[in-house]
């Protein structure tokens, strides 16, 4: 099709420039394939950071006209941990272990928009503060259970 062909067009291209530059530059440990045509133009850089940075800023929208006791999931899990040790049937009977990871989805998702694995300097899973607070619920549950 047209698209495909300017595409590859602009590719030839761009790794032609490429290599005029580095014969200028007398860049001369360069090996074929060790570059990327996947590269992005500056201008393309700019647009993503920008879609980015609105993303990102909606993001902080989501949960804005929700109390603060319902989009903090320690919160949301030290509820349920209260209700599991007062009323440890009626907890029993709700099958809340299976809906918790359906109410907490949300809330995952919107801390994890801005994670990346592939960044240098990225936060281990283990290390955000969702992941600490549903560990240290799991450990107090099995705590309970065994006693």
């Amino acid at each position: 099709t047209q698209g495909e062909d300017n595409s590859s067009e602009f590719i030839k291209k761009y790794r032609t420039c490429r290599r005029q530059m580095r014969e200028c530059s007398g860049e001369a440990d360069h090996h074929e394939g060790m570059s990327s045509d996947d590269e992005l133009s500056p201008t393309e850089v700019t647009e993503f950071q920008k879609s980015k940075d609105n993303v990102l800023e909606d993001s902080r929208k989501v949960f804005e006209d929700v109390h603060a006791d319902f989009c903090d999931i320690r919160k949301i899990l030290l509820k349920f941990q209260e209700w599991k040790e007062k009323f440890p049937d009626s907890y029993c009977d709700a099958y809340i272990s299976f809906c918790l990871p359906k109410l907490l989805n949300p809330l995952i998702r919107v801390q994890l928009i801005n994670w990346n694995p592939l960044e240098q300097n990225f936060t281990e899973l283990e290390e955000m503060p969702w992941f600490r607070a549903i560990k240290e619920f799991s450990d107090a549950k099995n705590v309970s259970e065994s006693k």
